[in-house]
């Protein structure tokens, strides 16, 4: 094996112990305190779900790694000795949609069981769900793959005349490419190739039955890409601007004691009618079960309830206590500029991405290569600069992701709200996150496998979420007219006009936070 494999090789292990390591610290610091030295289970499946998702999009930067290790080779055949990219992606998302669909639910109903319930019962109701929900996804899998599981490849037959072998190819010009014979009555005024020449009616299609890997891929990145679309195109555009408007919403000073014990007081009235809302709704539960009216409204508490935080958290802000009050209140504004600063760099990550989508990928024939030269060009300053810069532009989609999925579910409510809190996430919202960003991590990777299609080219991953994905029966035409690049610019866009209209205005609350 070549020294280029070995390093490459051992950046791929270093690189999933340090995944794993930091998973796992990252949910022992925003775990919630009932959760601790309980829970294990779903604990585990969180710090798995986290790891196969990021993997599986620092896969692609490795696929292009793994390219490299072949550039010397005359074809991709010659060149045995590198990773086996193919089936690494095939292991990773069957994984990833076994976790979404199976263990993930599954872990989430054991979760949020009655707790009254014993252990065998909640892990036999978890299981019931699960099996009705395996049972559907099969048969759906199972029918689309036998109707219309094919690939249709539009192909044109060329043909061209022949002549004997020559080492002289002087007569070839930019505007005659071809060799003609020269006996040929075309030889004089021909400047095309005839195959060149080729009508629509060479035209044929070629269908072919695709792997069930493949088609799973696929059906599991149009799911994953509506929710991509809809989050991701919303995400990024809030997720700076939210870190930017948290810098002017800031406590600009210390409040007085009395200014404090008034706001306590409005707070701890807000608290006192939220908790009686709840005790409410929890009567309600017993007596007449979880009606369409009981979720909204419980919703609605949520809601309020995450305000009410956000509220109390602002006022501990604004009114450091303690003996290192001072120290407490430059933390304060050391984070917020550091929210400002972190804005603004995502806000030209947003805005190059944005711009990169409209310039690269809806323009045809493309305007420009805008970011694959960025990389290029980064790869000949330093072997892996492109790839990091590469990677880090692929991490950003999924936090852009989550954001957008904060803020709708926060402001608008069409969602469930699982916000993830430091030293106050609870496993139902870790798990639902997770598995969120498995979802939407492969059309993420399908996303940037198109977007990066100059610098990722004759990877594995464009062999897969390129022309396979793209020809298969029924689903080829959202990608062919981008359905999904262009719905995702128009919500960006509509986004940043709703944010910088509304979202730098806060909302005045009652005692009763409604």
């Amino acid at each position: 094996m070549s020294d280029f494999n070995v390093i490459l090789l051992i950046i791929v292990i270093v690189v999933t112990v340090l995944v794993f390591l930091f998973n796992t610290y990252l949910l022992v610091n925003y775990q919630h305190p009932d959760d601790h030295n309980q829970a294990y289970f779903p604990k585990a499946v969180v710090v798995f779900g986290l790891s196969v998702a990021q993997l599986s999009i620092l896969m692609l930067p490795a696929d292009v790694a793994n390219r490299h290790a072949c550039q010397r080779a005359l074809y991709n055949g010659a060149c045995d000795l590198t990773l086996p990219m193919k089936d690494l992606w095939y292991a990773v998302y069957i994984i990833d949609a076994v976790l979404v669909f199976l263990v993930i639910p599954f872990t989430m109903f054991y979760y949020e069981g009655d707790q009254e319930k014993s252990v065998a019962r909640r892990a036999v109701g978890a299981l019931m769900w699960v099996i009705v929900i395996a049972i559907v996804v099969g048969l759906v899998l199972g029918i689309l793959y036998g109707l219309i599981g094919k690939v249709d490849f539009t192909v044109r037959h060329l043909s061209s005349t022949t002549i004997g072998f020559t080492t002289d190819y002087s007569q070839l010009t930019s505007r005659s490419p071809c060799l003609v014979p020269t006996n040929s009555p075309n030889a004089v005024r021909s400047i095309q190739c005839s195959a060149y020449n080729a009508g629509y009616g060479a035209e044929a299609t070629w269908s072919m039955r695709t792997t069930f890997p493949q088609y799973l891929i696929a059906l599991t990145t149009i799911v994953g890409s509506v929710l991509f679309t809809i989050f991701g195109g919303v995400g990024i555009a809030c997720l700076p601007l939210s870190l930017i408007f948290a810098f002017f919403k800031r406590p600009t000073a210390v409040i007085t004691r009395s200014q404090y014990i008034k706001e306590a007081t409005i707070l701890g009235k807000r608290a006192r009618e939220l908790k009686e809302t709840t005790l409410a709704l929890q009567r309600e539960e017993r007596s007449s079960g979880k009606g369409r009216k009981w979720r909204k409204e419980m919703k609605k508490v949520q809601q309020e309830l995450l305000y009410l935080e956000e509220d109390v958290q602002r006022l501990e802000e604004a009114y450091p206590q303690g003996e290192k009050a001072d120290t407490t209140w430059a933390l304060t504004v050391l984070g917020y500029l550091s929210k400002l600063l972190l804005g603004l760099v995502g806000l030209v990550v947003s805005g190059a991405w944005v711009a990169h989508i409209i310039v690269y990928m809806l323009i045809k024939p493309p305007f420009s290569s805008f970011l694959n030269q960025v990389f290029i060009k980064l790869d000949d300053v330093w072997g892996l600069l492109g790839t990091v810069a590469f990677a880090f532009f692929c991490l950003y989609l999924i936090l852009a992701v989550i954001s957008g999925e904060m803020h709708l579910g926060l402001n608008f409510g069409l969602i469930a709200i699982h916000p993830m809190k430091y030293g106050g996430t609870l496993m139902n919202s870790f798990l639902f996150n997770v598995g969120l960003i498995l979802l939407c991590s492969v059309s993420v990777i399908q996303f940037c496998s198109k977007a990066f299609a100059l610098y990722a080219r004759a990877t594995t991953a464009q062999e897969i979420f390129g022309l396979t994905l793209e020809s298969l029966r029924g689903i080829k035409y959202l990608f062919r007219y981008n359905v999904f690049q262009i719905a995702f610019c128009v919500l960006s866009v509509v986004t940043l006009v709703y944010y910088l209209a509304f979202g730098w205005r806060r909302k005045k609350r009652t005692a009763a936070g409604v």
